[in-house]
């Protein structure tokens, strides 16, 4: 009967080329291989499962590949296949949180004095350095000093503070970051094809958000989930397994908190009770969404394209201000701290909501009179009485930017129409000139619909709306808003530099201004 080996070990990368991410500490390493510039004592930090010790291996196969110090080791000599299969004699590995006293690292230590058996280099690996002895770092620190020249010493640890100044200013240190949830959810995807196995792309995000940066547990998470869903890895079998909210539940808090309806929200908390959902999860769900919203507002394209839920992100994200999102973040990190100290987690999940409410800034003020501004050879256009059939020429007299100003549209609709300029107006018939670089908001027809909506509810009357791809060259409302912002940013900038007080600084102390930092008021 053959026996299936997790996949956190079969896909566990043997050469450099095969790791995801870490490209800082594995350029650095190739270089001091390529160049022959090797340190007697490396340190590796980083939190679990982001490929301390996998990387420590790869560099023990470098050191002693049949082929010579090299990045790129040859995988199939003895040296190589050895170290892959724990079984070379030239590397050593000690967990020092099974082995933290002196003893063991003494003993450890006295092999090093001899030469090695078979390798070019004695390499010794030691995974959570930091809970040796303090007796225990005194012992390497002898050996640190004046080592052997054939010895390399390989330290890993989560927890580097906790080791001695002494050791660390021995050591080459790198630290290894966290993974994102984007390269985390690609490799399990490359992982998948590879074995055959037919998955939902919104399964692996959440697997990968759930893996909180480590490869390891994300593989050891698809492995679960393997196992679970019968190798067919979905969306829903995954949520279950990790016990995740379902979205839509969250969005429909965002929306109802969004409409002021605090009725809904208890209604929404009392749902999610009755599924019996964890509720301390669900307030770190939501703040990963506000997270995720934050990104969208300020970096949209952090927001990958094949993201199942980038369209409906991008939609709320321009349904609150930033300070509005930042508020709601902060709430719900600390009522996730608190939740414990709440009589129970349901009365912690609703009181975080409540005060997200009611902390909510004001509403926006009533929007103003309706009368777009036209040429002072034209009758003005008004929105309480049932707009007439207009002519053609009556385009040229609308301020497209004003009027936009006072229609009451929102998220992608809103989007949609500061890329665009009125060509005509005509017999109920409103056509619309879209960006040409902006042409994907074509494909959103709910915008459409959105926009259409409120045009009919200005002008009181059916409205069709038709866009169509315009010149390259036309001035959008949002082509003028970011013409006006530069143009702020610019005297701005101007006024900092002229200013006496900064130019004296500049001259008499070699002050250097910082022009990024300038805002306009």
């Amino acid at each position: 009967m053959s026996v299936t080996t997790v996949l956190a070990r079969k896909w566990r990368p043997k050469t450099f080329a095969q790791l995801a991410g870490q490209e800082h500490v594995v350029q650095a390493l190739s270089n001091a291989l390529t160049q022959n510039r090797l340190h007697h004592a490396y340190l590796f930090t980083g939190t679990r499962g982001v490929g301390k010790t996998t990387i420590a291996r790869i560099f023990a196969k470098s050191l002693n590949c049949i082929n010579g110090i090299t990045a790129t080791p040859c995988g199939v000599c003895s040296a190589c296949t050895e170290i892959d299969n724990g079984r070379f004699i030239d590397l050593l590995e000690l967990d020092a949180a099974s082995n933290t006293q002196v003893d063991n690292m003494r003993e450890l230590l006295d092999s090093a004095l001899y030469a090695p058996t078979s390798g070019r280099f004695k390499v010794y690996i030691i995974d959570e350095v930091h809970m040796l002895s303090k007796s225990a770092f005194n012992a390497m620190l002898k050996t640190l000093e004046e080592p052997p020249a054939h010895v390399k010493f390989i330290l890993a640890t989560t927890d580097p503070q906790k080791i001695p100044v002494t050791v660390l200013s021995r050591c080459l240190q790198f630290n290894l970051k966290q993974l994102p949830p984007a390269l985390i959810r690609q490799h399990l995807q490359y992982v998948l094809e590879q074995e055959g196995i037919t998955f939902e792309n919104a399964a692996l995000s959440l697997l990968a958000r759930a893996a909180q940066g480590s490869m390891r547990d994300a593989l050891s998470l698809l492995d679960q989930a393997i196992a679970y869903s019968d190798a067919k890895v979905d969306e829903a079998i995954v949520r279950t397994m990790l016990g995740a909210i379902d979205q839509s539940y969250l969005y429909d808090v965002l929306q109802t908190l969004q409409a002021r309806d605090g009725v809904k929200l208890l209604q929404i908390a009392d749902e999610m009770l009755s599924r019996s959902l964890a509720f301390d999860a669900a307030l770190q769900d939501l703040a990963t969404l506000l997270y995720r919203l934050a990104l969208a507002q300020t970096v949209p394209q952090a927001i990958a394209e094949d993201e199942p839920e980038r369209v409906r992100l991008l939609e709320l994200a321009q349904s609150f201000s930033a300070e509005e999102i930042q508020l709601f973040y902060q709430i719900v990190i600390h009522g996730r701290d608190e939740i414990d100290l709440a009589p129970d987690e349901y009365a912690g999940f609703t009181m975080t909501l409540l005060r997200m409410l009611a902390f909510m800034p004001a509403g926006a003020q009533p929007l103003p009179q309706r009368i777009v501004e036209v040429k002072t050879v034209a009758p003005a256009i008004r929105s309480d009485v049932a707009a007439p059939s207009q002519p053609a020429t009556v385009a040229a007299q609308i301020d497209w930017g004003v009027l936009l100003a006072q229609l009451n549209v929102q998220s992608m609709a809103r989007e949609l129409a500061k890329h665009c300029t009125l060509e005509s107006f005509v017999d109920g018939r409103l056509s619309l000139h879209l960006a040409p670089q902006h042409k994907h908001l074509l494909s959103n027809k709910s915008a459409q619909e959105k926009l259409q909506a409120a045009l009919a509810d200005y002008f009181v009357q059916p409205i069709r709306l038709v866009v169509t791809l315009g010149a390259a060259s036309i001035t959008t409302p949002a082509a003028v808003e970011q013409h006006q912002k530069n143009t702020r940013q610019q005297q701005a900038a101007e006024a900092i530099t002229q200013d006496p007080f900064v130019r004296e600084a500049q001259a008499q102390l070699g002050a250097q201004l910082i022009t990024d930092s300038i805002k306009p008021n």
